[in-house]
């Protein structure tokens, strides 16, 4: 069986993004990732950026794309992900004005709309999530289960986010199980086991990471994406950590 390959959330260095954007894909090549999830594309055009991530060994995952974004002109986004060789658009967050219950109704009709599209130009749209998803509607699902359950499955997948699954006290392998076939996309991010559960590197926090590493073998997960929000660390210093798990665990990225 083929191995899944492992991208970066470019989010993460978003800062050193500002400063130096190519040569922070350089920096990412070099730590051993196979490709990245866009956070927007550092002012390049597609085509551009293609040749970028083709000189430097790289792959585009997939692009968060802000829902705002999607609605005012997904024909260009589609052409951009065409562009770049990725499969997978997603939708990576919702503003808080957003999130009312008609407000989810709302959204899972603009995921079909937006995933028919998609699909019909070879894409796949996805969703991500965070904690205040698992919130429980009127109906007794939460938001989370509600967009899942109500958008076509064949147009709209997810990308779980494993980090706000365990804070909202949820078995992120669990969701894995129950939507096998709806995530190709999984975010690894680790937990501190303190309080103030914050952000970690992974492996060293309380998020079961290795179980769903492990789950990945068995379900068609076809890219982990690794991101950490925030650091206590610099960026570059926990993406190091986290891709040396990955590294232990993962033989095939342990590159000479």
């Amino acid at each position: 069986m083929s191995h899944i390959p492992v991208s970066l959330q470019m989010f993460t260095l978003r800062e050193e993004s500002k400063q130096d954007f190519i040569g922070t894909l350089k920096k990412v090549a070099d730590l051993g990732f196979d490709g990245v999830e866009f956070a927007g594309y550092g002012g390049l055009p597609a085509k551009e950026l293609k040749k970028v991530l083709d000189d430097l060994g790289l792959r585009a995952s997939s692009s968060h794309v802000p829902l705002i974004d999607l609605e005012a002109n997904l024909q260009k986004v589609m052409e951009d992900q065409l562009e770049l060789g990725s499969r997978y658009i997603v939708c990576p967050y919702l503003p808080p004005e957003r999130r009312s219950e008609e407000d989810y109704k709302k959204l899972i009709q603009l995921l079909n709309q937006f995933g028919e599209q998609c699909s019909q130009e070879g894409l796949t749209l996805c969703y991500h999530n965070h904690d205040f998803e698992l919130e429980l509607l009127s109906d007794g699902r939460s938001a989370l289960q509600a967009i899942l359950e109500d958008t076509n499955p064949e147009w709209v997948k997810a990308e779980f986010d494993i980090y706000w699954l365990t804070k909202a006290g949820h078995d992120p392998i669990d969701w894995l199980k129950r939507y096998e076939n709806r995530t190709p996309l999984v975010h690894l991010k680790d937990m501190t086991t303190d309080d103030e559960k914050f952000f970690a590197e992974l492996g060293t926090g309380g998020v079961a990471v290795e179980p769903v590493l492990d789950h990945g073998k068995k379900a068609s997960i076809d890219w982990w994406v690794v991101e950490q929000d925030r650091s206590r660390r610099t960026p570059f210093e926990s993406i190091e950590i986290s891709m040396n798990y990955l590294k232990f665990r993962l033989p095939h990225l342990a590159k000479a």
